[in-house]
């Protein structure tokens, strides 16, 4: 295909990397390739040669990557009758398997979200596996196998799913190909300040651990929740089981931003010409912090001792005669010197207005920040019973009037992270959507301040029990029940809005429903080539690009998505007298022809001035000189051309 041909695959992971490494260390590359022993000279004793090492290891590892670096060809097909206020939704709800949706979502959300949660298998030995283990396997034999369903349109569970036992002798091995590639995938979506929660219990809280410490770097780890899950207690023979646990992960501890969670009973001790406070130590209480780390946050402050204001003491970052010189406190357990929150031009502007000098008990200075917040942080111990397993149950009884899903998630659990994660106006992702308890907590949040948070919640039709209280009730699909809920909050919140003040102050409580699906086009397979036979069958199937009676919104929407637009973009098109049709983005920075091209249709496409077009290669009907003209048109009215 020639230059002016698009990729129909999603992003390269691969490519990603090197062009991460290419701009940070150009000089490890030779003839466009990566050096190591030039690598290796570069970062000098920074590199681990050493045949043992301290890191997680396990079968199946090094496959687990290849199934990450593995591009997609797979799509998302749009269900505009399966969603609420389509035209101006602004969530998202996906029903397919999470592996391939992320890759799918690569180009559209790199670097976009701010938070993500996710409450995946806990590897008990009685959980199905969402998992493509079959490393063998061809990749078309994966895309069936993604969308392979039965005859009534369920995903198959022969396909995507398989009991991890205890038993089996790769027991965590499975569980940690699995978990793998969808962190490394998900922290890709992640902002520069995004963070990532995810609930666990104790099978795998410890591989989880260090898988985390992999994929996301130790120094981002922020903490380790302990949820009161089960507050009456679980026997377990010899342990009353009580709790849960959720990690919490920065994506780059340098730039995350958190909030503090509203503190009712807050009390304060000092006050002065502001109002009120209580005190806080400057130094950072996280020893990953410390001087070899941050030696731009370690550097001294000096206390006057004799010039006491009220109940603290004068400071400078100036030596001065007879002051006392203030490091931040060196940490006898670990071993090593901690460091300031503040950096040093920070510090300067708030010397002795909100930064001052305060003298402990023992009679060592401190240097103290005054805190005025009627705000805490959130606690590493979540012990009210909201957080308990039956909060969660009485959640979604509340909207189903039935027991039709286990231990969903309780509503105040997510709003707490969430809180705690992300502002008003951000994107939240949940790839293991279950019941869709994230959902609920995005727009139920949202209700309480104003917020136009945003969630894209994605979820496998995994089929239920056909014996089960939720078959009986009609959803087929766990994906069924969590559209349901989605549906069912939606429904709750317009009857509580009503009678009440303008619904402008709200949030839009629309959601997009897509579908992940094959590509619309055809893939050429190289690897079935055997004889000439094959290669003239290949020829002839290519003599369109898409697949036979493929509607041009599917095609549409698939390349948007490949050309790294969001799922809730507006789409607008205009209808021509010989009933071709163009569609572009509101902003127009696309527009597509997907069904015919004349001169009418370049006309049209030219006076709408977009910054790109992009045309099916099949409506040139094979006809080069058509096509150069029209590339030469457009390129000549600064709009760029392209086909596929």
């Amino acid at each position: 295909m020639d230059g002016t041909s698009l990729n129909g695959a999603s992003l390269s992971i691969t490519e990603d990397l090197i062009t991460k490494l290419k701009e940070v260390i150009p000089q490890a590359f030779t003839e466009d390739k990566i050096d190591l022993q030039r690598l290796q000279i570069l970062l000098g004793n920074n590199v681990n040669t050493d045949a043992e090492r301290y890191g997680l290891s396990w079968a199946g590892k090094s496959e687990a990557y290849k199934v990450l670096q593995s591009p997609s060809t797979a799509t998302l097909i749009p269900n505009p009758d399966q969603s609420i206020d389509w035209d101006n939704a602004e969530n998202i709800f996906i029903e397919g398997e999470n592996l391939e949706v992320l890759k799918v979502l690569q180009k559209s959300y790199y670097g976009k979200v701010k938070m993500i949660y996710i409450d995946p298998p806990y590897n008990t030995g009685s959980d199905s596996f969402i998992y493509p283990d079959k490393f063998s396997e061809t990749k078309e034999e994966y895309l069936k196998r993604i969308g392979d369903k039965d005859d009534e349109g369920f995903m198959m569970k022969e396909g995507l799913f398989r009991k991890n036992n205890k038993e089996n002798g790769q027991y965590h091995s499975n569980w940690l190909n699995m978990m793998l590639p969808r962190l490394f995938l998900a922290r890709n979506l992640l902002r520069e300040d995004g963070v990532i929660f995810i609930s666990i219990d104790d099978n795998e809280q410890a591989n989880l651990k260090l898988l985390m410490d992999e994929i996301f770097g130790e120094e981002n780890f922020i903490g380790l929740f302990v949820v009161n899950a089960s507050p009456s207690a679980i026997d377990y023979g010899h342990l009353g089981k009580t709790h849960d646990y959720a990690f919490f992960y920065a994506k780059n501890i340098e730039h995350t931003i958190t909030n503090q969670l509203n503190d009712e009973n807050k009390a304060f001790k000092y006050s002065d010409s502001k109002g009120q406070f209580n005190i806080a130590p400057l130094y950072n209480g996280n020893v990953a912090f410390n001087p070899k780390t941050r030696p731009n946050l370690y550097y001294p402050f000096y206390v006057n001792p004799n010039n006491k204001i009220d109940e603290f003491y004068e400071i400078s970052l100036e030596p001065k005669n007879g002051w006392e010189e203030v490091f931040p406190v060196f940490s006898k357990k670990e071993g090593i010197a901690r460091v300031w929150r503040w950096g040093k031009s920070k510090a300067e502007k708030d010397l002795n207005i909100e930064l001052v000098g305060h003298k402990t008990s023992e009679g060592e200075f401190r240097i103290v920040q005054k805190t005025r917040l009627t705000t805490k942080m959130v606690r590493s111990l979540l012990l009210d019973n909201s957080f308990a397993s039956r909060r969660g149950t009485g959640d979604f009884e509340e909207l189903f009037k039935g027991k039709i899903f286990s231990f969903p998630k309780p509503v105040q659990l997510l709003k707490t992270f969430i809180e705690t994660g992300s502002t008003s106006n951000e994107i939240i992702i949940d790839f293991f959507a279950g019941s869709g308890t994230t959902a609920q907590a995005v727009m139920e949040l949202n209700e309480e301040d104003g917020g136009n948070r945003k969630y894209i919640c994605v979820q496998l039709p995994e089929k239920t029990d056909e014996t089960g209280e939720a078959y009986q009730a009609g959803y087929k699909t766990i994906a069924d029940i969590s559209k349901a809920r989605i549906e069912k909050v939606i429904e709750k919140i317009t009857k509580e809005r009503d009678g009440k003040i303008e619904l402008t102050k709200y949030q839009n409580l629309g959601f997009r429903k897509y579908t992940l699906a094959s590509s619309n086009f055809k893939i050429w397979r190289g690897d079935v080539l055997e004889n000439e036979e094959d290669l003239i069958k290949q020829m002839q199937l290519f003599t369109t690009p898409q697949k036979e009676n493929t509607r041009s919104e599917n095609i549409l929407w698939e390349l948007l998505i490949k050309n790294g637009v969001q799922l809730t973009e507006k789409i607008e098109c205009s209808t021509l007298q010989d009933g071709a049709t163009i569609y572009y983005t509101a902003n127009k920075k696309l527009a597509f022809v997907l069904d015919s091209y004349t001169d009418e249709v370049q006309t049209a496409v030219l006076a709408l001035k977009p910054k790109n077009i992009i045309c099916l290669d099949s409506l040139f009907h094979n006809n080069d000189n058509v096509k150069t003209n029209a590339q030469l048109k457009f390129e000549d009215n600064g709009v760029s051309f392209k086909t596929i």
